[in-house]
């Protein structure tokens, strides 16, 4: 059975790292943006990193560029900002594509094991929707996330057990993190 830590990625600096480091660890992955809407998710996912990260908690972080251009810059550029506005310490990546048939085979996974059902309801959720829509038409089938700052949770197992959208209060993410750890 296929888990997250059969897969390898790119760090920052371009170096192939194995998720299996990560193995016997909580995991939050998350790709990223730094000039949208949910940017400000930045500081409850590092408040949650500093409260957690000593009980085996990592987040995970994948800047993308593919939701109306809100990453722009390069990976160190990404790396400066993140830093010095939101504080951040957990580690990120290098910036990949999530959609399409140049999507990173990781978020392909995490897609087809806990795929899209919805934004929520209320007006942010309605309109970003009907953004989402018309920006992931392009990807077609394989527009496996609809928008910047969606999550996956990961067991000890490397099993993923939840997919928050971006319009989900990041105090529920926070309660289900600590329910698994």
């Amino acid at each position: 059975m296929k888990t997250v830590y059969d897969f390898t990625v790119k760090d920052r600096k371009g170096n192939e790292v194995s998720l299996s480091d990560y193995a016997g660890k909580v995991l939050l992955i998350v790709n990223t943006a730094t000039g949208c809407g949910f940017t400000p998710h930045y500081d409850p996912l590092e408040a949650m990193y500093k409260e957690f990260k000593d009980q085996g908690f990592e987040i995970l972080d994948f800047p993308c560029n593919q939701f109306a251009n809100q990453a722009p810059g390069t990976d160190d550029e990404i790396h400066e900002f993140c830093t010095l506005k939101f504080k951040t310490e957990f580690p990120q990546f290098a910036k990949i594509d999530v959609n399409g048939e140049t999507a990173d085979p990781l978020f392909a996974y995490l897609a087809t094991e806990k795929p899209f059902t919805s934004f929520g309801k209320g007006l942010t959720a309605a309109g970003l929707k009907k953004f989402a829509d018309m920006n992931n038409k392009a990807f077609g089938g394989k527009a496996y996330i609809k928008w910047n700052f969606t999550k996956f949770l990961v067991d000890r197992e490397g099993n993923v057990v939840s997919r928050f959208e971006p319009t989900v209060d990041m105090k529920e993410v926070r309660e289900a993190v600590a329910a698994i750890l």
